[in-house]
């Protein structure tokens, strides 16, 4: 369950907060008792990258680049 501190003691505490996070807690961020905010540790991807590793997961439609009907056009108009 994470835990929640107030803005006051998230600016008061955030060296020590984010200490935490990086551990891997979760810490929510509250303004007079409301949630407004989560503190959660980024998920590191990998550094190499491997061409045609998603080949065969992503499927692109035939008419991918085919001209887009006219309603539609009209909207980015207006």
């Amino acid at each position: 369950m994470p835990v929640q501190v107030n803005t006051h003691e998230a600016k008061t505490n955030l060296s020590k907060l984010l200490a935490r996070v990086k551990a891997g807690e979760e810490i929510i961020i509250a303004n007079a008792g409301r949630p407004v905010a989560r503190l959660v540790p980024i998920e590191h991807r990998p550094l190499h990258r491997t061409p045609g590793s998603a080949q065969g997961r992503i499927n692109i439609a035939p008419d991918f680049d085919a001209e887009l009907p006219e309603a539609v056009l009209k909207t980015f108009e207006e």
